[in-house]
């Protein structure tokens, strides 16, 4: 019974703290929004209240190019352009207003593309819009895909892709942060496996990919969240994730049209909406009859380890393609224990994560992830992943790969092996606040681009009209 209330209380401390944080990141992307709205018309000082109003004008400029997904930003030609891929809640451009989910770091190049995908889409599915996205096009999820997992198989159309001209001769950059790295290998292997219809791909599409605090492995805090780790793919009847799912559902099913164009989740192609389902349908969503979360097609499954072995039993390291990660780290050893590293250096939203994953012990009920695991070697984390599961992809395969302590030590580059550096910083250093990791954000950023212009390229150093800033 008191490890039950102790249970409950962990519950509510935890949802109340993910949605306090959810809040502040939506209130000060409205707050901004509605700042510029009124700068705009010459009104700086309100007297009355215009948020609802003015929010939803905002939303509306750009609901008519969401909704056709059309391609403000067209780049073609080279240098090749650099992709960042948002992960697990992440955005695009085009979504929470001018808030930006890298904390502005694509601003330090000319040829940055930032693609708005899923924010709680599976793995597959993300991929399949990624590629789209670059190359237009209407989405195909794919016949077999789409009837196993309950959903239809054609999404949004690209009327022109963000970089049509995509192909061998003219490949891309990816930088993809948490489930994000996932999403980019899962899309490489399917354009080796020449997997959309219509188009002629290979593997030579994608230059490079930088992991940053990569989903690389999956993650032992999705059995904190609620995933059972007897599969990897059922919730716990009370958790945290059931919460979410709860949330999810009802926004969904609500369909407020200018508030999915601010934020959407992405389960469009599921349509929950009540213009399609009904009231009945709302209940049968709920009782998890149908759905996302019926049939296990969202990112969670894909997050623990036994949803990433089977995603990486299926992915390649190519031999043509540059890979370079960053692996993050809040935790230190004390008397032999692993415990957090600092208590103000991590997000109050990650501290309790971090606390508790270091102490992770996998049930011994359950069956081990993988022959050989220990759960010490799980124990280092940043308060979302595992800093083993960052490095380079490692079960069931060990990829080639090698341990960087000074980047300058590394050069030339050689494609096909994945070099990897472990740096101190929580699961969010690095994206949404710009200031909070300080002067570290602009060596990480500065590092990653320069690598991409100078140091990853298969025949000739690039010309690079503009230097990335120093």
């Amino acid at each position: 019974m008191a490890r039950f209330i102790l249970g409950l209380v962990e519950l509510g401390v935890s949802a109340a703290v993910h949605l306090l944080f959810g809040f502040y990141v939506f209130s000060s992307a409205v707050a901004a929004d509605i700042s510029q709205a009124a700068s705009a018309s010459g009104c700086l000082l309100l007297r009355r209240p215009p948020a609802a109003g003015a929010l939803v004008d905002v939303a509306a400029k750009g609901e008519e190019e969401e909704r056709r997904a059309a391609a403000p930003v067209v780049l073609d030609g080279s240098p090749p352009p650099i992709v960042l891929v948002h992960g697990i809640f992440g955005f695009g451009k085009g979504r929470l207003g001018g808030l930006s989910y890298f904390a502005g770091a694509e601003k330090k190049d000319d040829r940055v593309l930032v693609p708005d995908l899923g924010s709680l889409t599976s793995i597959h599915d993300r991929a399949r819009e990624l590629f789209y996205y670059l190359k237009g096009g209407l989405v195909d999820y794919g016949p077999e895909h789409s009837q196993v997992y309950g959903h239809t198989r054609f999404g949004r159309i690209y009327d022109t892709g963000h970089y049509p001209v995509w192909d061998e001769q003219n490949p891309l950059h990816f930088v993809g942060h948490s489930a994000g790295v996932q999403v980019v290998r899962v899309l490489h292997q399917m354009l080796a496996d020449k997997a959309f219809p219509g188009h002629d791909t290979s593997e030579d599409w994608v230059l490079s990919l930088t992991s940053l605090s990569g989903a690389l492995n999956g993650t032992t805090r999705t059995y904190y969240d609620g995933m059972l780790a007897e599969d990897g793919r059922s919730m716990k009847s009370i958790c945290l994730l059931q919460l979410c799912r709860l949330g999810v559902i009802v926004y969904d099913w609500l369909d407020i049209p200018w508030l999915k164009n601010y934020y959407n989740f992405g389960f469009d192609h599921f349509e929950m909406s009540w213009r399609k389902v009904g009231f009945s349908g709302l209940v049968d969503l709920l009782l998890g009859h149908t759905g996302p979360f019926a049939s296990g097609d969202w990112i969670l499954p894909d997050l623990t380890i036994q949803g990433s072995l089977k995603i990486n039993s299926t992915l390649r390291t190519f031999p043509n393609t540059f890979y370079f990660s960053y692996a993050t780290k809040r935790t230190r050893k004390l008397f032999g224990i692993t415990v957090p590293s600092s208590v103000l250096g991590v997000h109050p939203m990650l501290f309790l994560r971090v606390l508790q994953m270091c102490m992770w012990r996998h049930p011994q009920n359950a069956p081990l992830p993988y022959k050989g695991y220990r759960d010490e070697d799980w124990e280092d984390n940043d308060g979302a992943l595992n800093t083993i599961s960052m490095t380079h992809p490692r079960f069931p395969t060990e990829h080639p790969n090698r341990f960087v302590l000074d980047e300058s030590d590394c050069h030339p580059l050689q494609p096909g092996i994945w070099y990897y550096k472990i740096i101190e910083g929580d699961h969010i250093l690095f994206i949404i606040n710009r200031e909070r990791a300080g002067v570290q954000f602009d060596l990480l950023y500065d590092g990653i681009f320069q690598r991409c212009r100078k140091h990853a390229f298969r025949k000739n150093p690039p010309t690079v009209p503009n230097e990335t800033s120093q």
